[in-house]
């Protein structure tokens, strides 16, 4: 007969009432992980008292994403092709305020080719659409007045109410020059009388690029009070801005960039006067130099190379020292000459009948 199989041996293994007695082992781990679930449910579960407040939650301060200053050439906003930068301070505490571009020669080739390339297009325009153009320059800035009221608080050490004004004349600048763009030709053009059977008419046109030096003390108004009247004419403008003070003119860029000025005709460079204003007193393709921001010690080295390459230089009148020039005053900060200087005058004959 076949062997029935042998009943499982309960040697070695506990009886039912020894393992109800024996306690389980305790698994630490899992009592650590069970804990912070169990203290939430807790939270959960037990009533807030009445009144009680939430404290918030602690949230990191929020970093400011700081603007970074470039050059202005072509319409677009390119860094130096040399990498290199200068700290920009304040007027009033030395305090850093940014990091600018400082320019190279390399910077200013390509701020005159694309000045070169635009200038048929601008002087090619209508007087009144020119005029057009540099009033909505002073819409753009007019909306952007809080911007530019710190920036030239900051770079002339002036209190608000201060740069307000400042800011506020520069607009209104912009608006005088515009109002003039097709008054020009009446102003300074004839019909001249000659003995022959001939109409003889002479009337104005712009010179070409212009290089304009700003001046160093005044960030915004003084370079609008140069500006303006290169541009009002038909001429393109390469703008060498403020040394110390370049933030505000970068901005101006920027305005430029939102409004109608076609890309070109203005560039605006940061940078070393002593390394640039002489490259652009000698550069062939610049037309007239604008060197009422030109530093005393190098205003004859820079006349110099100008007349060496046939170039129109605008000169503050003698006698007149650019910082401590009034920029408020308009008897003064805006003329009309001051436009007839970037202009040449063209002279027609014309056959009676012909």
């Amino acid at each position: 007969m076949p062997r029935r199989p042998a009943a499982p041996s309960s040697k070695g293994r506990p009886s039912a009432g020894e393992s109800a007695a024996r306690p389980e082992p305790i698994d630490a781990a899992a009592l650590n992980r069970a804990e912070p679930a169990a203290a939430a449910t807790r939270a959960v579960a037990e009533p807030r008292p009445a009144g009680a407040s939430v404290a918030p939650a602690q949230e990191a301060p929020r970093v400011a994403v700081r603007k970074t200053y470039k050059l202005y050439v072509g319409g677009q906003f390119p860094r130096s092709e040399s990498g290199r930068s200068y700290v920009v301070r304040g007027a009033a505490d030395g305090a850093p305020l940014a990091n600018a571009v400082r320019a190279s020669r390399k910077d200013l080739r390509d701020a005159v080719r694309a000045a070169r390339a635009a200038f048929p297009g601008w002087a090619g325009r209508s007087a009144m659409n020119r005029g057009q153009v540099l009033y909505r320059v002073a819409e753009v800035l007019e909306r952007r007045r809080e911007e530019f009221e710190e920036e030239v608080a900051e770079a002339e050490g002036l209190d608000l109410p201060a740069a307000r004004v400042q800011v506020e004349r520069s607009i209104d600048r912009w608006v005088w020059y515009a109002g003039w763009a097709d008054k020009l030709t009446q102003l300074l053009g004839t019909i001249n009388p000659v003995a022959g059977p001939y109409f003889d008419f002479s009337f104005p046109e712009p010179t070409g690029v212009v290089s304009v030096v700003a001046p160093e003390a005044s960030a915004l108004l003084g370079l609008v009070s140069r500006l303006a009247p290169v541009l009002v004419g038909g001429n393109v403008a390469v703008v060498l801005a403020s040394e110390t003070r370049p933030l505000p003119a970068v901005t101006l860029g920027e305005v430029f960039a939102t409004s109608d000025v076609p890309a070109g005709v203005v560039n605006i460079l940061t940078g070393y006067r002593r390394e640039l204003a002489p490259v652009l007193a000698a550069h062939m393709d610049v037309n007239a130099i604008d060197a009422w921001g030109v530093p005393p010690g190098l205003r004859a080295s820079v006349e110099d190379s100008a007349v060496d390459t046939l170039k129109r230089v605008a000169r503050p009148p003698r006698g007149v020292l650019v910082d401590r020039l009034d920029w408020l005053d308009d008897r003064v900060a805006q003329r009309p000459e001051w436009m007839s200087a970037f202009l040449e005058v063209k002279t027609v004959w014309h056959p009676i009948g012909g």
